[in-house]
């Protein structure tokens, strides 16, 4: 089936990264390969984009200092886009967003900033008023990498509605309740601590009982197990095999749709980590696959869940791998070249 494949990207020189993309980037997946790839919007450092459900909106930040934004537009059947406004992210770099499930809020994270802004949406899915903040203070046990709040990744908990915010500067993953308005109401005792481990992203689990949060600067995976109206950390799992040598970071987790596999990328290692996963066992690393590249970013699989994507952010490449759950081998079968490519969405 062919789909829209929307590209974030760097367009500018951030530090470890050689950003020299044009902006958001357009291409065309037919299951085999990635094609036609062009620019469909110049924006400074479209590092991270959304879309709605039905891909009629698309949502993207600036990731820039010492402010940054986020901007709207919609996208029609050609899969043009055509930019409904802008607006300021609440803080520095932001560097994630993502649409509550009613789609009527986008949120923004920082990084820099370490802050969280909610922004109602028209019905046009133009950007709103912003109707809801939170900053975070304090900072983590890494001085070099912890040294104030750097939120990473926004995701809803499906189950109980609530806001997840993953922050690498506090080591924690931190919880909001969500209400009907856009506020937030912060869940102090929901909170997850990782500490130096560095939590990057989340994942759920499709039962809605587990989730997996990678930990960049640990190069681990926790699983937590839904306890009541929180979660508690059920176990951990190195990315990386026991031989592996030299430095590495993860960057992206995603769950299969069965549940039975999840995935993380190694940037300097350069491979995608393949963990078979049980609710009693947990996870078993069961493969290292080379991504092809240079610092994979993002990792994404396609709707039938058989082809696994995956951005080469400095090697200025996309991936295309056949899946097989039945074995959780990965076979390469294309390589697309897209500069600085930082995360993948299907429309």
């Amino acid at each position: 089936m062919t789909s829209g494949l929307l590209i974030g990207a760097y367009t500018q020189s951030v530090p470890d990264v050689d950003g020299h993309a044009d902006g958001i980037v357009s291409a065309v997946f037919d299951g085999e390969k990635v094609t036609g790839a062009e620019v469909a919007a110049r924006l400074a450092n479209p590092s991270w984009l959304t879309a709605s459900t039905d891909g009629s909106r698309v949502y993207s930040v600036m990731e820039t200092a010492p402010d940054g934004g986020v901007a709207a537009f919609a996208r029609d059947s050609s899969g043009s886009l055509t930019l409904l406004g802008a607006a300021p992210a609440g803080g520095a770099e932001p560097d994630h967003l993502t649409l509550d499930p009613s789609e009527r809020f986008l949120v923004v994270g920082t990084y820099s900033g370490g802050s969280i802004s909610v922004i109602a949406l028209d019905d046009d899915g133009a950007l709103g008023e912003r109707v809801a903040f939170a900053q975070h203070h304090g900072r983590g046990p890494d001085a070099g990498r912890q040294e104030s709040p750097h939120v990473h990744h926004l995701v809803f908990d499906d189950v109980t509605g609530d806001l997840v915010v993953v922050d690498l500067g506090l080591g924690q993953v931190v919880f909001y309740g969500f209400g009907d308005d856009g506020q937030l109401t912060l869940r102090p005792n929901a909170t997850i601590s990782s500490g130096a481990a560095g939590p990057r992203h989340l994942a759920f689990h499709p039962d809605g009982q587990h989730a997996f949060v990678v930990n960049e600067l640990g190069n681990t995976i926790d699983v937590l197990r839904r306890d009541g109206d929180r979660f508690e950390r059920a176990g951990t799992a190195s990315t990386r095999p026991v031989d592996a040598v030299g430095e590495s970071a993860t960057a992206a987790v995603r769950v299969s749709p069965t549940g039975s596999t999840v995935f993380a990328t190694n940037r300097g290692d350069d491979t995608i980590a393949v963990f078979s996963f049980d609710p009693v066992a947990g996870l078993t690393l069961v493969a290292s696959e080379p991504s092809r590249g240079k610092a994979p970013r993002d990792l994404i699989l396609s709707q039938d869940a058989r082809r696994v994507i995956v951005a080469n952010q400095d090697s200025d490449s996309v991936a295309v791998f056949a899946f097989d759950e039945g074995t959780r081998r990965l076979e390469f079968l294309s390589l697309a070249s897209v500069p600085t490519p930082t995360c993948l969405r299907l429309v």
